[in-house]
């Protein structure tokens, strides 16, 4: 996978190479997938990501920050002057590992909380942790996700679906209720939804009904924490090249071809979709609360 240079003007057909039709993109790894295993590789801002400032000072908690969309965001943070704690899975700590280098050679704070959010007590120890490393938490993402592609209803188990809304849900909520008293007036709340909120596909119906669920948590808490001066936010990525995808979360038959249907006719890379979380994030965003920004290569939200 190329790194291209987002700052130049170009295609945007063509930034990317269509589908991950390389010959390797429809073989499957193991669920919690592994970026230092994808292939090909996706693209997470590591040299084409330029900071400004736009965070100075800022202190981020990150779920799922290891690989994907939560590596491409941490390091857009990280260079835009944020101190970053992520947050992953034991077995993904090669990809944290590698996440906590490029936020060092940024020269910000980088701190690994690696446990399983679909535990409530290990919740609140992450967001007591990240409080303790940094001070405070100016920036929320809650971002880490499950997806297991299930083609028949009668397929779908009772155990999976509860563990996929146990880590997109239940993990979002717990951590946000014990992270917002730790939160200054000004600070922001980042969810990771999907276009699966408002084009669900079949196959998917447990992980996009908890993508339902987010958007609704969403605009609903952005209501009640305004009053403490918190903008909470949504990012609603469309089909980007992660571990999620190949770990279970497409069909083997689909991942060569991934992404082709969308009008840009590509499959986004995580490098794409970080820009709309400094957004949110910083102030520029100030006027901002209760929405969701869909970065989904034209296959647009309602």
């Amino acid at each position: 996978m190329k790194n291209s240079d987002q700052h130049a003007m170009q295609d945007p057909r063509t930034q990317y190479p269509k589908s991950q039709g390389q010959g390797e993109a429809d073989e499957q790894q193991p669920d919690p997938g592994l970026d230092a295993v994808l292939a090909p590789q996706a693209d997470h801002g590591e040299r084409s990501y330029r900071g400004a400032g736009r965070l100075d000072g800022r202190k981020a908690l990150i779920t799922g920050g290891d690989s994907g969309i939560g590596r491409a965001v941490a390091i857009a943070f990280a260079r835009e002057g944020a101190d970053v704690v992520i947050n992953f899975l034991p077995s993904e700590e090669i990809d944290g590992q590698k996440t906590l280098n490029m936020i060092r050679q940024a020269g910000q704070k980088a701190i690994a909380i690696a446990g399983d959010i679909t535990d409530e007590n290990f919740c609140k120890t992450l967001v007591k942790q990240a409080v303790e490393a940094l001070g405070s938490i100016d920036i929320l993402i809650n971002n880490a996700g499950k997806q297991q592609f299930v083609e028949e209803l009668e397929d779908l188990t009772t155990k999976q679906f509860v563990e996929t809304y146990a880590t997109n849900v239940f993990g979002m909520f717990w951590i946000t209720k014990a992270a917002v008293p730790h939160m200054p007036p000004g600070a922001s709340i980042i969810n990771t939804t999907s276009i699966q909120s408002y084009q669900p596909s079949p196959g998917l119906l447990d992980y996009a009904s908890t993508k339902g669920a987010i958007t609704a948590f969403t605009k609903s808490l952005a209501k009640m924490l305004i009053k403490k001066g918190i903008r909470v936010n949504a990012v609603a990525p469309g089909p980007v090249w992660t571990p999620l995808q190949q770990s279970g979360g497409q069909p083997e038959e689909k991942l060569r071809r991934f992404g082709d249907k969308v009008p840009l006719g590509r499959a986004g890379q995580p490098a794409e979709v970080a820009p709309a979380f400094v957004f949110l994030a910083s102030q520029e965003s100030s006027y901002i609360t209760a929405e969701v920004i869909g970065v989904t290569g034209g296959a647009h939200l309602p």
